[in-house]
């Protein structure tokens, strides 16, 4: 969870909320919760990989798994282009941030057709440099001046509004992406109906602590409406705060995060894929493996072209939002699956799925229009595709 998110979400969410932002961060972590607790209750009963995929095709039906798996799909394939487009922010000289991104984008699809994915090693390292670098933002804002916007103002959390502070729950929640999979690891660990519950409490507790604590530092840093305009907000802090010699370690910071989670994200959605094309719910091409490595060069290479695509063509906060669309779906899906599970296989309280499901739809109709309609056109043309390849499969078979 702390990782590139929290490099990038901020601006756009203060855009949609000002200070009200802190109260999106809040909203985004209870729903979070309530997702991640379906999520463990799933993978309890079935400890398998496919996550909501899977869950859904079992408690709910193809179509449920279909829609769940497309949503992932869509979503992480948008996050992946946030991750570029953030890397790029960070790194690459005015007016050269697309075509960095796409290069990064070629470059980390390149290293992945090797089988060469980001490791448990490697993810420590990466979430060490981030962790240091925030803690030198939030001390740059306790030592610094505070020049832009000075002590919060309490009535200034709700000055634009509940749309726009739900609409900052729904981008900062792009923030919390890989909270749940933790619930995957019930095979794994030690006692883990006791375990992977008090593991996503204590992550999603650290998360939001820290979250918060930069989001309070860059607003009374920057001010709402600077932070809003930032192109990379935690770099403008410092140097707000008179920090200027670590800029260039934040730019590192938010680096180091982008391109260790665009590399874990482009081999996610492959693997996806692939499973989503052995069902039938993709295109059968997608499912073909290297030889050699066993990668499945196919919907690797796809969703690369496509997220070189996305990121010549949309903003930041566009790729957000379109992120944030599919996965809370997504959720949506999980906290429907787990809502059916039996009295068995049961471990949290009904209420908390039915909070989960409704948070998700309330963030997703409070995203900005753009990223609702792209959202709805693209889960559209999958739906008529499927459609179409069910009509062929019954045309063969007559």
């Amino acid at each position: 969870m702390v990782g590139a998110g929290v490099f990038a979400a901020f601006a756009p969410a203060a855009r949609a909320a000002g200070d009200g932002l802190l109260i999106g961060l809040a909203i985004a972590a209870v729903i979070a919760f309530a997702n991640a607790t379906s999520s463990a209750q799933l993978a309890a009963q079935y400890p398998r990989s496919g996550g909501t995929y899977l869950y859904g095709r079992e408690q709910l039906g193809a179509w449920w798994g279909f829609l769940a798996g497309w949503g992932f799909v869509i979503g992480k394939t948008a996050s992946c282009a946030a991750m570029a487009l953030t890397f790029a922010a960070y790194v690459a000289p005015e007016g050269w941030e697309r075509a960095v991104a796409a290069l990064a984008v070629a470059a980390l699809a390149g290293v992945n057709l090797f089988g060469v994915t980001r490791t448990a090693g490697l993810a420590s390292i990466i979430v060490t440099v981030v962790l240091l670098v925030l803690a030198i933002v939030v001390a740059s804002g306790i030592a610094g001046a505070h020049p832009g916007g000075g002590l919060l103002d309490p009535s200034g959390l709700v000055a634009e509004g509940w749309y726009g502070i739900l609409q900052s729950g729904g981008l900062l929640f792009f923030a919390f992406a890989g909270y749940a999979r933790m619930a995957t690891l019930g095979e794994e660990v030690r006692e883990p109906s006791r375990t992977i519950p008090r593991a996503i409490v204590l992550a999603l507790g650290v998360a939001v602590v820290v979250y918060a604590a930069v989001g309070v530092i860059a607003l009374a840093s920057l001010g709402a409406e600077a932070l809003g305009a930032s192109t990379a907000p935690l770099v403008d802090v410092v140097r707000a705060n008179d920090w200027g010699w670590a800029a260039p370690l934040v730019r590192v910071g938010g680096a180091a995060a982008s391109l260790g989670a665009l590399l874990a994200l482009i081999a996610g959605i492959g693997r996806t894929s692939l499973a989503m094309a052995r069902e039938g719910d993709l295109p059968a091409p997608l499912a073909r493996v290297g030889s050699r490595f066993r990668v499945p060069w196919v919907s690797e290479g796809s969703v690369a072209v496509v997220v070189v695509v996305l990121v010549l063509t949309v903003d930041l906060r566009g790729a957000i939002g379109f992120s944030s669309f599919g996965v809370l779906l997504y959720y949506f899906v999980a906290n429907a699956a787990a809502f059916t599970q039996g009295r068995g296989d049961r471990r949290y309280p009904r209420w908390l799925q039915v909070l989960g499901a409704i948070g998700c739809l309330l963030l997703v109709a409070a995203l900005p229009w753009t990223s609702v309609v792209a959202g709805v056109a693209v889960f559209a043309v999958g739906i008529v595709g499927r459609l179409v390849v069910l009509a062929l499969r019954r045309g063969n078979r007559g």
